[in-house]
């Protein structure tokens, strides 16, 4: 299991969920990182508050931004 940042809808703060996720094996040419620090930037505050040139898909991650340590490598 994995923890993401998801929202449902736009909004403040308030609509930023902490979610556990089921989280696939990597495939070819993939790596699998524990995530140690995320990073939440303009762009996706922004998208959040329906101020983005594109639109959400619900329900939509946050924090693509990120450091860990690689712990699992796909084929390839």
């Amino acid at each position: 299991m994995s923890r993401i940042v998801r929202i449902h809808e736009y909004g403040d703060a308030s609509v930023l969920k902490i979610e556990d996720v089921a989280v696939r094996a990597p495939a070819a040419d993939e790596v699998q990182i524990a995530v140690k620090a995320i990073g939440i930037n303009r762009a996706e505050v922004m998208f959040r508050n329906h101020a983005y040139l594109q639109e959400a898909e619900f329900p939509s991650r946050l924090g693509y931004e990120a450091a860990g340590i690689v712990g699992t490598v796909g084929a390839d």
